[in-house]
């Protein structure tokens, strides 16, 4: 699951490179979420994916929309409805209540609430590459304080979704641009969330608008947007990530 989000299709300014080395057939397929996915039968040994693409961005930080409400729950479409349920990473029907409970008391609802729960997570957990793990939950990065990425946007789904505020997974390109650059890049987590009429970006890692988010894929967790999902034994030895602003020169010379 590597290429651009389908949302993101008109925005490609250079067509999307995509190789699989030793070459093998691929079949594409869009999953229950309108993501696009690929499937393969891997060849034993070594197998590398490569993925490339000139993307254009307006520049602008994600939108911040300060009164945009909160619907009640009979009031929601009903596609929304799946986010607000618990999920592989996300338990709603947990202790994690109480925590949502208190926060939910300390901000208006709509927007202002789901800042709330943004600022609770961004302060609560402790960004620690070394502490990654693949199968920590929501419930268990609450106690641990640390996590990555994946772990701010479980936490702060999860209390969205037990305030009934319909909450989903997003996993994508981001780039260092209109930040200091921190390295290595890697891909990055963030959440939308159902106000108003509409989703909203929100980011419980860097909690901070951001630009350049590139879209790769929307699920309820981690679980329905794994960059491979794989059938058998396997082990990776390595992988990069790049999201670079390229400059005018760049550009012209791409014929952009």
């Amino acid at each position: 699951m590597l290429h651009v989000h389908p949302s993101r299709v008109e925005t490609i300014r250079k067509p999307e490179f995509f190789r699989i080395n030793p070459e093998t057939p691929l079949r594409e397929y869009r999953d229950i979420y309108g993501n696009r996915c690929g499937r393969i039968i891997a060849p034993p040994g070594s197998v590398s994916f490569r993925y490339d693409a000139i993307i254009y961005d307006d520049g602008r930080p994600d939108p911040q929309v300060w009164d945009a409400p909160q619907r009640n729950v009979q009031d929601l479409p009903d596609s929304t409805l799946l986010f607000l349920l618990a999920s592989r990473y996300c338990e709603v029907d947990s202790e994690l209540r109480e925590v949502a409970d208190r926060l939910s008391g300390q901000a208006t609802p709509g927007w202002g609430r789901v800042l709330a729960i943004c600022d609770f997570v961004h302060a609560h957990l402790r960004f620690d590459y070394m502490q990654a793990r693949a199968n920590r939950t929501a419930l268990e990065a609450f106690p641990e304080g640390t996590g990555v990425c994946r772990d701010y946007m479980h936490l702060a789904i999860t209390l969205c979704r037990i305030m009934n505020i319909p909450a989903r997974y997003c996993t994508g390109y981001l780039g260092d641009i209109g930040v200091p650059v921190t390295e290595p890049m890697d891909f990055s987590a963030w959440f939308e969330v159902y106000l108003g009429d509409s989703w909203h970006v929100f980011d419980a890692r860097n909690n901070t608008p951001r630009i350049g988010r590139v879209l790769m894929a929307r699920g309820r967790d981690a679980a329905d947007v794994a960059l491979t999902t794989t059938f058998g034994s396997n082990e990776l030895q390595d992988f990069k990530v790049w999201a670079y602003e390229i400059s005018r020169d760049e550009q012209s010379a791409e014929g952009l």
